[in-house]
């Protein structure tokens, strides 16, 4: 998921999204503390999806603010 699809989204989809992806890192997370996880670069990649969803949710917040 890129930040251009991101900032498209509304508002409710973006912390549906983030809600998901955090869940997602913390099955990743289990996977690999019992040494399941075929590729350990997901847990980076999932890291870097939420940091992308906070980035745009906090945006949005103010720039409602400033509107």
């Amino acid at each position: 998921m890129n930040i251009k699809e991101i900032r498209e989204m509304p508002m409710s989809e973006l912390k549906k999204n983030l809600a998901d992806q955090k869940e997602a890192l913390f099955r990743l997370r289990f996977q690999h503390s019992i040494n399941q996880l075929d590729n350990p670069m997901k847990i980076v990649e999932t890291k870097k999806t939420i940091a992308r969803l906070l980035s745009v949710i906090r945006e949005k917040e103010l720039a409602e603010k400033k509107a």
